[in-house]
Formats: C-alpha cells, sequence, structure tokens
C-alpha cells in the first residue's frame, strides 16, 4: 500500500514536520519503506498561484503543466494519501490550498460526462487528514470550526473527486505549554493513521 505523505509547513522544525516524520517512520518500520514518500510542498517549491495556464487545463480538460503532472503521477502511484497541516485561519495553508486548485482538477481528479455531469476519477486513492489546530479542542466546537473544515475538505474535496474517506484527527492546542500532552497527541495520532492504511 504506497503512501504518500504531503505537508506544507515553511519551518522543518515545525510540530507539523515531525508529525509527518514520525508517521513515515512508524509506516516505513513495518511494511515496504520505498512504499513511504513524504512531499514536503514548501522545501520542494511547490508554486500554488493558479495561473491562465491552470484555468487553459481547467477548460480542457488535460494539457496540464509539468509541475501539475508530476503531482499527479507522484498521486497516482500511491493508494494512500496524509494530508499534515497546520490550520491557518480555521483552514488549509494557502500552499495546500494551491495545491488542490492546481492537481485536483478536471481531467485528472474529475471530469465531464456527455451530459455534463460529474465523473468522479480518485475511487482508487484513500485520503487521511491531519489538521494541527492551535487551539483547544472546547473552540473548535463552540465555533463548529472542525465541522467547517470536515465540510470543506472531506465532502468538498474527497468526495467530490470520488475518493475514499480515511480517518480524519485533529491536533488540537498545539501551541500550549505541556509537551508531554503534545507529545501524546502526536503518538495518537500516527497509531490511528497508521492503524486506518492498514485496516
Amino acid at each position: 500500500m504506497p503512501t504518500l505523505i504531503v505537508t506544507t509547513h515553511p519551518d522543518p522544525d515545525s510540530l507539523t514536520h515531525h508529525l509527518a516524520q514520525r508517521l513515515a517512520q512508524e509506516l516505513r518500520s513495518t511494511s515496504d519503506p520505498a512504499g513511504v514518500e513524504v512531499a514536503d510542498l514548501a522545501a520542494e517549491g511547490f508554486d500554488p498561484r493558479y495561473t491562465r495556464a491552470d484555468r487553459h487545463t481547467y477548460r480542457v480538460g488535460g494539457d496540464f503543466t509539468p509541475d501539475v503532472a508530476a503531482e499527479q503521477e507522484r498521486l497516482d502511484r500511491a493508494t494512500d494519501l496524509v494530508l499534515v497541516f497546520p490550520v491557518y485561519w480555521w483552514s488549509t495553508p494557502a500552499l495546500l490550498k494551491g495545491w488542490f486548485d492546481r492537481v485536483f482538477v478536471n481531467g485528472w481528479a474529475f471530469g465531464l460526462d456527455a451530459d455534463g455531469g460529474i465523473v468522479r476519477k480518485l475511487d482508487r486513492l484513500r485520503v487521511h487528514l491531519v489538521p494541527i489546530a492551535g487551539d483547544d479542542a472546547g473552540v473548535y466546537d463552540r465555533h463548529g470550526y472542525e465541522q467547517a473544515m470536515r465540510t470543506q475538505l472531506e465532502h468538498g474535496i474527497v468526495d467530490f473527486c470520488g475518493a475514499r474517506r480515511g480517518v480524519t484527527i485533529f491536533l488540537h492546542d498545539s501551541e500550549g505549554e505541556d509537551a508531554d500532552a503534545r507529545t501524546r497527541a502526536v503518538e495518537a495520532a500516527v497509531e490511528a493513521v497508521v492503524a486506518a492504511i492498514r485496516a
């Protein structure tokens, strides 16, 4: 089961990167090490800007730019996609949003049939989400932030493209002072994602 872990944080010493590396380490320790790839979109310099070329790709359902085609090929090799990202303004970072905008497009992630209906193309892919949140779970519950993010990502992207939902694990209070609680939360998230991938 090849797994692609995608992370989007500019600081390589961040909790986001730590969790992604722990997850990769755990998956590699019990399965084919070559079957786990970590994509650090910030370090790789992925350009999230949606350009006229991207608009053309969307309209014609193909003619992908080389950087987008490379991301699609990487995803085509995976059975499981794990997105590990910090929550910025109750959503994904702009880098991850731009990755969705440019990569998950007409002609690859979905298409249109002769009647104009949606053809969902990513049924081979299972998507797991690990948002890393600065606030505690109570704030997310009171304001509906978790449900809003789940609707946006699970329904608006995963379901729309026909991919299968994996687990969604929010790691709350990531900026709190309790380092032991943060370590336990990281390990619990890793354990949950690994179990879902192996299921």
